[in-house]
């Protein structure tokens, strides 16, 4: 199983961490997503590799930014 991690900025309640697994658990491959605005943090799991502005476009789309931390 492919990890890869995250830092989001802008996320600071429930609603955000919902707003950017939504929209990142839609994406082709994903098996599990983990999304913490305490921490910042965004662990995208999946069979193969994803591609990195696939998951970046889904973390914009719901209105955050992101760069890869792992």
């Amino acid at each position: 199983m492919a990890t890869s991690e995250y830092q989001v900025t802008g996320m600071t309640c429930g609603h955000c961490e919902t707003s950017v697994r939504g929209e990142v658990s839609r994406l082709p491959g994903v098996e599990q997503v983990d999304v913490s605005a305490a921490t910042g943090r965004l662990v995208v799991r999946s069979a193969a590799v994803l591609d990195e502005a696939a998951i970046l476009a889904a973390v914009d789309e719901a209105g955050y930014e992101a760069a890869r931390v792992s």
